[in-house]
């Protein structure tokens, strides 16, 4: 099946009006990493501080034919100091976004979640990939994936909201929450179809805001008008979904690696409810998907800027 990026492709030139996002790249000391920074500055997406050790660093661009000449590199010794450093970029005001290089995701994220040092906000931190899927219409939001393992009810209230926040980042029209279950009726034996129930209630009383949620729904009829019609589901969300919440990360990380694997769809990594979008890719991810999660936190920040601007107005 040929892969098209249409979906990515209008994230990416939704960004062409936009400044360059100060970017912390926390040890991008392997050439996928590098090579996904530079690609991204190129295309004006970022403007990459380098955060790690500047030999390895150096060595790194040499031997892969990639020009840093451009970029500001902050030294370190290793990477958990590279962690901490690209952390304290972002507290000090000089990075609007952060990068994961090639240092394991819990060592910076250990960094991002410190009561004093770190970058928490009141939200829970949480994983969202942003899904070009060749076989569905819309660009699909998974969600949680990669950070939360089996979250609480009260931990998906924040999944949901970032979820939410990140589809109006990305100019969704309309956002329609799926709260996924492997039923669509309440099953008190099923205890993710009570929560799915009691979320959505939730969202009536508006303590979650900013998009229709319908839940429990598996996942055929969130994402299949055909299937929600056989099951007479009369929903604005069933069939037309454009957001996933999962049960937990083992549920969430299979059904990513199921539409990539199986269904050749594409997936850009942010993490968001820190202060800062934080860019989380794979050594497996092509060049189109890193450039796609770039595009994503370039977007999450210009909408937390929108949103402090209006605060202060």
């Amino acid at each position: 099946m040929e892969r098209q990026h249409a979906k990515y492709d209008r994230l990416i030139d939704a960004c062409k009006a936009l400044a360059p996002t100060p970017t912390a790249v926390a040890h991008p000391c392997d050439e996928s990493s590098l090579r996904g920074a530079v690609d991204a500055a190129k295309l004006g997406l970022i403007t990459p501080i380098l955060v790690g050790p500047r030999a390895r660093i150096e060595a790194v661009a040499k031997q892969h034919a990639l020009n840093i000449a451009a970029f500001e590199i902050v030294d370190t010794a290793h990477s958990q100091e590279s962690a901490e450093r690209a952390v304290a970029l972002v507290r000090e005001g000089r990075a609007e976004a952060l990068m994961k290089g090639s240092l394991h995701t819990d060592e910076l994220m250990g960094e991002v979640v410190k009561r004093d040092t770190g970058l928490r906000t009141a939200r829970r931190v949480s994983h969202c990939f942003v899904m070009d899927v060749p076989s569905y219409a819309e660009t699909l939001i998974v969600t949680d994936a990669a950070v939360n393992i089996a979250p609480t009810m009260e931990t998906k209230v924040d999944i949901i909201q970032n979820a939410i926040d990140l589809a109006h980042a990305l100019q969704f029209p309309e956002v329609r929450v799926a709260i996924l279950s492997a039923m669509e009726t309440v099953n008190p034996k099923v205890p993710s179809t009570i929560e799915a129930a009691a979320l959505c209630k939730m969202a009536d009383r508006r303590q979650i805001t900013g998009a229709i949620l319908d839940g429990p729904l598996a996942l055929d009829n969130a994402i299949s008008l055909e299937s929600a019609e056989i099951k007479k589901i009369d929903s604005p969300v069933a069939g037309r979904a454009n957001v996933l919440i999962v049960p937990d990360l083992e549920a969430g990380n299979m059904l990513a690696k199921s539409l990539s694997f199986l269904a050749h769809a594409d997936a850009a990594g942010i993490v968001l409810g820190a202060r800062v979008p934080i860019i989380l890719t794979s050594r497996a991810d092509s060049v189109t998907t890193r450039l796609a999660s770039c595009a994503v936190a370039v977007l999450v920040a210009k909408a937390r800027r929108d949103a402090a601007t209006k605060a202060v107005a």
